[in-house]
């Protein structure tokens, strides 16, 4: 078989917190997977998918409902259909037949199998220009409209948006965390917390520099 084609670096633009293009990043896909494994991305948001499930589901068997267990007449001789009991499934207020009961729902695919689909999950959004970066995000107080200035500047404002901060964007007071968690569709998450589901399931991608090298090494920035 042929060799894999070696994959182009991605340019991506770098904004501030005005909307304004201050600059590039070069990205090497090589760093992030190299492709994108679909499957792969849909067995991971699966099993996350099914760790979220509670599995306090429960529904009462024949055995469990109230009512008497004779049989309501006889088998023979009354011109009816023959009937059980009161309890039977086919009654209304019987009990269920098959019905759920409490379960868990956790399983777990391999560690290097999920730490793989998080990386294809941020290539993918890479390729498909679902993300924007920004060079900074920096507020001197707790305010939420100060946040939402920066997405409106970036056209992120009204869209379900991840932001991702590297340890050089959180200070003492939380302030970009605090600033945006009240705003309806943005959720925060240090770029180490990253996962498959919470990188695909929002539309945009907001990465600050510091997140963008942290996840990326050998990230090449230029002014």
């Amino acid at each position: 078989m042929a060799a894999a084609q070696e994959q182009k670096p991605l340019n991506l633009s770098v904004y501030n917190g005005a909307g304004q293009a201050v600059g590039t990043v070069e990205i090497d896909p090589a760093e992030l997977g190299g492709k994108v494994n679909r499957q792969l991305l849909h067995d991971v948001v699966l099993m996350y998918l099914a760790n979220r499930r509670a599995g306090t589901h429960s529904t009462k068997r024949r055995g469990e409902v109230a009512g008497s267990t004779k049989k309501l007449f006889r088998q023979k001789g009354t011109g009816n259909a023959r009937v059980g009991t009161r309890r039977t499934n086919k009654r209304r207020g019987g009990g269920t037949a098959k019905g759920p009961k409490p379960r868990d729902y956790e399983y777990h695919l391999p560690k290097k199998a999920v730490r793989a689909a998080t990386r294809m999950a941020l290539l993918s959004k890479l390729q498909d220009q679902e993300a924007v970066i920004v060079s900074e995000l920096k507020f001197p107080e707790i305010h939420t409209k100060q946040m939402v200035d920066v997405l409106k500047a970036l056209d992120l404002n009204g869209k379900s948006c991840l932001l991702s901060l590297g340890d050089k964007d959180v200070d003492e007071q939380q302030t970009v965390y605090k600033s945006a968690r009240n705003i309806k569709g943005v959720l925060v998450s240090p770029a180490k917390q990253l996962n498959a589901y919470v990188v695909l399931r929002p539309k945009r991608l907001l990465l600050t520099r510091a997140a963008v090298e942290e996840l990326c090494k050998n990230a090449k920035w230029s002014q």
